[in-house]
């Protein structure tokens, strides 16, 4: 068996796509198949709009409908020990990379950043962003569940080759 790894997913406020890819992400690593392999997951924000507030009601109506029902989750902004907790850190969208780059060159630590939309089944150097779904309707946190999805099984297929859920 792997290594343990650990997960932590990254967007601007912490209440709308970093927390939809944790809940989905968590609800996966959930399964048997998993036990024993994931250590940690969480997600923050690159800014601090939202520190202490659960998940925007359209992420966690957008759970429920999928059956994510346990999802509990406070907002909170990235810190520099994150690059030494983490494995992975994914950034949604490429500003939330530049961000994470930025603080990772004053603190390097062990997590691998990168777009966690490179995990999108769609080739080398196509990676997709997770639009923020904050200002638009219901369409968009539904695109970022199908994405952070997705995402997920992609990734984990990865990691975990020997587990055969990944997704084109």
């Amino acid at each position: 068996m792997s290594e343990q790894i650990s997960v932590l997913f990254v967007c601007l406020g912490n209440i709308c796509r970093s927390t939809m890819a944790e809940g989905v992400f968590q609800s996966m690593a959930k399964k048997p198949e998993y036990k024993g392999r994931i250590s940690q997951i969480d997600s923050c924000g690159t800014g601090a709009y939202h520190i202490g507030e659960s998940p925007d009601d359209r992420t966690m109506e957008t759970l429920r409908e999928h059956g994510i029902t346990d999802y509990i989750h406070a907002a909170r902004k990235v810190s520099t020990s994150d690059f030494d907790k983490f494995d992975y850190i994914f950034a949604m969208d490429r500003a939330n990379l530049a961000d994470l780059q930025r603080l990772q060159q004053r603190h390097p630590g062990k997590a691998k950043v990168m777009l966690f939309g490179e995990y999108s089944g769609n080739g080398a150097g196509k990676a997709e962003v997770i639009q923020d779904p904050y200002y638009g309707g219901r369409s968009g946190f539904e695109k970022a569940y199908e994405q952070a999805t997705r995402f997920s099984k992609n990734f984990l297929g990865e990691v975990f080759p020997d587990v055969n859920n990944k997704v084109e």
